[in-house]
């Protein structure tokens, strides 16, 4: 039996449990991801994101429920997840752009931009190719930190502006290398902390107002991004929907994603491809392979 894709995991987690109270972390949890991974899972459908997806699904159902003439729309709200009429009306019209009430009154609900379930994880372009594996030593960087909303990429640019102000003046900088670090997903799923960094060494001490952090000794996947960088976000869904699952690997959540700049990036014109790098979990003891040297 083919493995099913994370995407088509979480689609029937939510479709089955969406009249419960679910979160992001429920979701990722089925999905073997983080809550930012899983989150961006959904970057190809019109929802755009899973909370998206979630809410738009509560609400489709409910705008069938007061147009089959549910005689009780605070019953309707509180199975849609609202705790009370205003909130659900809030909602119900930053969806459908008309309220419960007049829902009711349609003849027809084919004008309302309703949310149907996806059946399965949607079709993209080609696939990606096998990723490169490599374990390498702890990373130290410094650079530039913020918070983001979880659809909002257009901030990011700035963050390298920022830290550009500081080429050559930053102590302790080993190479040549730019990494930007997407990681700290918060746990209603609409926010990412991302950090726009250079490597540093180990014993470099921080200066106002750049940011170290340090990643762990571990194993990486590496995906090649050949396109324009604000294609990138293709890349990244596509790498934990189909390029991981097909070389059976499982993504770890330390950090969520780490974007790797070489020299052959020109960020000018935002052009020459980078590498997305995904921390992998270790496999099981009982997968691992051991080589005894011969004496």
């Amino acid at each position: 039996m083919p493995m099913r894709s994370p995407v088509e995991k979480a689609i029937w987690f939510i479709e089955s449990h969406f009249h419960q109270e679910i979160t992001l972390d429920d979701v990722a949890q089925v999905c073997g991801l983080s809550r930012f991974q899983t989150s961006r899972l959904f970057s190809t459908t019109p929802a755009q994101t899973m909370t998206s997806y979630l809410r738009g699904r509560r609400l489709t159902e409910a705008a069938k429920a007061i147009a089959d003439g549910a005689p009780d729309l605070l019953t309707v709200a509180v199975e849609a997840g609202y705790g009370s009429h205003e909130a659900f009306t809030r909602a119900f019209v930053q969806q459908f752009d008309i309220t419960p009430s007049e829902a009711r009154e349609l003849d027809s609900l084919d004008e309302l931009p309703l949310v149907q379930p996806l059946r399965e994880d949607p079709e993209t372009s080609a696939s990606l190719p096998r990723p490169a594996i490599v374990r390498r030593s702890a990373l130290q960087l410094a650079g530039i930190n913020r918070r983001f909303p979880i659809d909002d990429f257009a901030g990011i640019p700035s963050l390298w502006q920022e830290l550009h102000a500081y080429d050559g003046a930053i102590p302790g900088r080993c190479g040549h290398l730019a990494y930007g670090v997407v990681s700290d997903m918060s746990a209603a799923g609409n926010s990412y902390r991302y950090l726009a960094g250079v490597e540093v060494a180990p014993e470099s001490e921080p200066r106002r107002p750049l940011h170290h952090l340090t990643l762990p000794a571990q194993r990486w996947a590496i995906i090649t991004h050949h396109g324009h960088i604000t294609t990138i976000t293709d890349t990244v869904r596509k790498t934990f929907a189909q390029a991981l699952p097909d070389a059976g690997l499982t993504p770890a959540t330390e950090p969520d994603l780490l974007e790797v700049y070489t020299e052959a990036f020109d960020p000018w014109t935002g052009t020459g491809g980078l590498q997305v790098w995904v921390p992998l979990r270790e496999p099981s003891p009982s997968r691992m392979t051991v080589t005894v040297a011969q004496p």
